[in-house]
């Protein structure tokens, strides 16, 4: 009779390194689909954003294009082992990036809006 139990415990922890091992997958690939998002949507906008203030040299655009560049060339190279924290870090730079150029944006309309005035 102790075969039995001591089988049954083994499939019960077999099981759940399985389903804590999908967990962890799950969870990795939702970072990286947010990441792709995130990154997705900053291009856009900053390609809006050129549209608006044209492109010169050292403009916060073009060097913001710049880093999303190198961000994607690291996502390639690296994102398909990277973990979920590196991920979500990524992730939150790349927002926080977007929220810099938002505001840069704001204050170059408020200037221009001042200008015609």
């Amino acid at each position: 009779m102790q075969p039995i139990p001591s089988l049954l415990l083994a499939i019960f922890i077999a099981a759940a390194i399985v389903l804590a091992w999908r967990h962890r997958a799950r969870r990795r690939h939702r970072a990286y689909a947010r990441v792709l998002d995130a990154a997705d949507t900053f291009e856009a906008r900053l390609r809006i954003a050129r549209t608006q203030i044209g492109s010169s040299s050292g403009d916060p655009v073009r060097d913001a294009l710049q880093e999303m560049l190198r961000q994607r060339l690291w996502l390639q190279q690296h994102g398909s082992s990277a973990d979920v924290a590196a991920l979500d870090a990524m992730r939150e730079s790349i927002e926080q990036a977007q929220a810099r150029i938002d505001r840069q944006l704001a204050q170059l309309a408020l200037v221009r809006a001042g200008d015609g005035a």
